[in-house]
C-alpha cells in the first residue's frame, strides 16, 4: 500500500487558534512531498499565529526595557510590565504573587532552588522531568519512587514530608507527565503539603498548554512554565508565586537591571522581579508569552475538546498495531493531556522515528524525554527491554489526518519494515543516501 500523499487533510472542526506552519510540506526520500504531521509538540509547540502577528507589530518598537527615555522604550517597558499581570491572571494566582520572568522551566526551578531558605527539605518524585528532578540537591532532598496509584502517591507524599527535620519544605510536582501525559493529584498532595507545612512548586510546563491552570484552586505556591511549549517560541519562561523567598534570596544573575545602588564598596539589590532579572531581558520573547496566553484562554474549551477527540483516536488506533505497549505511571486510567509513549517489540524506537520522518512526514520523538528514570522503569513495567521509547505528543495544530497517517504506518512498519535503507549517523538513525534537501535558507 502506497500513501496518499496528495489527500484532502480532514480537520477537526472546532474553532481553535491557528499556528504557523500548518500549511508546512517535507520533502521525503521518495521524491514527494507531504504536509508535516508534527506529533512532538511537547518538545516545543509551533508558534501561534496571533503571536507571530503580534510580534510582527511589535518588533519595530522593540527598544530597551526600564531606562529608556525614549518613547519606543517607553512602549516596551509597557508591555514587558503588563504581561506580568496577563501572566499572573493566566494561572489565577494570588494579587501577592509575584512574576519571574525566566527563560524555560528549567531556569525557573534553577532560580526557585537557589532561592530556598537554609535547611529547606525537598521532596520530588523521581520520575519527574530532569528540570523538575536535577535542580535540587543536598542531604535534605527526598527523591521517592512514583506508586502505581494516586492514591499511593499521595500518601508516599504524606510518609516521606513526615520524616523531614524541621524547617522549610517544599514539594515538587509535575502536572503532566511528559512521557505519559497522565495527570498528577496536585491537589490532594497540596492538601497534605499544608498539614506538614510544605509549599508546593508545580512544574506546568506540560499542563498550561492543555488545561487551564488555578494557582489558588490548586493550593499551590510556585508555578513554572516555558513559552516554546505553549506556542510562544521566543525564548521566554516564567516563574510565579509567593515572593518571600525570592525577595530574600541572592540575585540569580549578578548584573544591571537588579540592582538600586551600586558604589564601590557596596551593592544595594532590586526587591522585586528585577532581582533576578538582570541584564538586557527578553522583551520580544516575554511578549509573545503574554500574547499566548491570551489567546488560550479565551478558548480553553474548544482547546480541550480538539484534543480529547485526537487522543481518543489516537489510544483506539494504537491499541490495534501489533506488538504496540503504551507506557503508563498508574494501572487504572486517569486524566491526561495529549501525550502518550510507547515501544513496538522487536523495533528500535530511534530506527522506528527515523522512517516515520523519511518516508511519511511525521515528526515524533524517540529516547527517554529528559525522564530517564521515568522511561526507563515504565519500559521495565510494561514487560519491554531497552532504554528508549516512542512518544507522540497532540497540540493545536493536530489534525485527524495526522492521526490516522501515524497509525498507517506504523501497521506498514510492522508487517514490511521500511522502504529506505537506514544507517546509523553520529549515533541516531538517518536514511543512507538522504535525498532531501534542506529549505533554501539552511543552503
Amino acid at each position: 500500500m502506497t500513501l496518499a500523499l496528495d489527500r484532502t487533510e480532514t480537520v477537526v472542526t472546532q474553532d481553535i487558534p491557528a499556528v504557523a506552519g500548518a500549511d508546512l510540506r517535507v520533502p521525503l526520500v521518495t521524491g514527494e512531498t507531504i504536509g508535516y504531521a508534527n506529533l512532538d509538540h511537547a518538545a516545543s509547540a509551533p508558534c501561534l499565529s496571533a503571536v507571530r502577528d503580534a510580534v510582527d507589530e511589535f518588533l519595530p518598537w522593540y527598544a530597551s526595557v526600564h531606562r529608556g527615555a525614549g518613547f519606543a522604550s517607553q512602549v516596551s517597558t509597557k508591555l514587558y510590565e503588563r504581561t506580568r499581570g496577563i501572566l499572573r491572571e493566566f494561572v489565577d494566582a494570588r494579587a501577592t504573587d509575584t512574576v519571574v520572568f525566566t527563560r524555560n522551566t528549567t531556569d525557573s526551578f534553577n532560580l526557585l532552588a537557589r532561592s530556598l531558605p537554609k535547611g529547606t527539605s525537598v521532596v520530588v518524585f523521581d520520575t519527574e522531568h530532569h528540570a523538575a528532578l536535577l535542580p535540587w540537591r543536598g542531604p535534605n532532598v527526598r527523591r521517592i519512587q512514583t506508586p502505581r496509584t494516586r492514591l499511593a502517591a499521595v500518601s508516599a507524599v504524606d510518609s516521606a514530608l513526615a520524616g523531614c527535620p524541621e524547617g522549610p519544605r517544599l514539594v515538587v510536582l509535575t502536572g503532566a507527565s511528559n512521557v505519559t501525559g497522565e495527570l498528577l493529584p496536585i491537589k490532594e498532595i497540596a492538601a497534605v503539603a499544608r498539614r506538614h507545612g510544605a509549599r508546593i512548586a508545580l512544574d506546568a510546563a506540560q499542563l498550561s498548554p492543555h488545561r487551564k491552570i488555578s494557582v489558588r484552586e490548586l493550593d499551590v505556591d510556585y508555578v513554572a512554565f516555558s513559552g516554546h511549549k505553549l506556542y510562544a517560541p521566543f525564548g521566554a519562561g516564567a516563574l510565579i508565586g509567593r515572593a518571600d523567598w525570592l525577595r530574600a534570596a541572592q540575585p540569580y544573575l549578578a548584573g544591571g537591571g537588579a540592582t538600586k545602588v551600586v558604589t564601590g564598596d557596596a551593592v544595594v539589590w532590586n526587591n522585586g522581579p528585577e532581582r533576578h532579572e538582570a541584564g538586557s531581558p527578553n522583551t520580544v520573547g516575554v511578549y509573545a508569552l503574554g500574547v499566548a496566553c491570551q489567546t488560550l484562554s479565551k478558548q480553553w474549551d474548544e482547546v480541550v475538546e480538539h484534543e480529547t477527540v485526537l487522543l481518543e483516536r489516537l489510544r483506539k488506533g494504537l491499541a490495534a498495531v501489533p506488538g504496540l505497549t503504551e507506557l503508563s505511571l498508574f494501572d487504572a486510567p486517569v486524566d491526561r493531556v495529549g501525550t502518550l509513549s510507547f515501544v513496538l517489540d522487536g523495533f528500535e524506537p530511534g530506527w522506528v522515528a527515523a522512517v516515520l520522518s523519511a518516508e511519511y512526514g511525521i515528526g515524533v520523538r524517540d529516547g527517554a524525554f529528559c525522564a530517564h528514570i521515568a522511561t526507563k522503569r515504565l519500559i521495565g513495567e510494561a514487560g519491554a527491554t531497552g532504554q528508549q521509547a516512542l512518544r507522540v505528543s497532540l497540540g493545536l495544530g493536530t489534525t485527524d489526518e495526522h492521526i490516522d497517517r501515524l497509525l498507517l504506518a506504523l501497521r506498514q512498519i510492522v508487517a514490511r519494515g521500511a522502504r529506505w535503507t537506514y544507517a546509523k549517523v553520529d549515533g541516531r538513525w538517518a536514511p543512507a543516501d538522504d535525498p532531501r534537501e534542506l529549505p533554501e535558507f539552511l543552503r
